[in-house]
């Protein structure tokens, strides 16, 4: 059985870190519990962290609030099962009840398997996008 909650502190956030594409460093962590449109939500099979889902709230002034979904992340061992796409409903329901009107989410073209579960969760797909990344460290 998937359990699906959201983490609200640190100890949390850390308790997840295997989840996550690089190690979760504390002062970051604690940064990210703190912003309340910052939410992560974590899937638990038999206690076991399973897969995780970020989102954060994105509001302009001409569209409104929409979630943005940060990241998708679930254990090898435990793809196939539907986590993923149980942890992008989770994180849909969230912005319902927090006043987002929509969500949204950058995926690459050739990673199949994401665009998979967000058509799973309801998702549409727009056509191809091109993402611009700036370096400023």
């Amino acid at each position: 059985m998937t359990d699906i909650q959201r983490v609200t502190s640190v100890a949390g956030v850390m308790a997840a870190d295997a989840l996550f594409d690089g190690p979760v460093r504390a002062d970051w962590a604690e940064k990210f519990v703190r912003e309340p449109g910052h939410h992560l939500l974590v899937a638990r099979v038999e206690g076991t962290p399973a897969g995780m889902v970020t989102g954060v709230e994105m509001t302009h002034p001409d569209q409104g609030t929409e979630m943005f979904l940060y990241e998708l992340g679930v254990e090898e061992e435990y793809r196939g099962r539907g986590i993923g796409r149980g942890l992008v409903l989770a994180l849909a329901e969230l912005a319902r009840t927090r006043g987002c009107h929509g969500m949204w989410v950058a995926a690459d073209t050739d990673n199949e398997a994401a665009r998979a579960t967000y058509r799973s969760a309801g998702g549409s797909d727009d056509g191809p996008t091109t993402v611009f990344t700036w370096e400023l460290e």
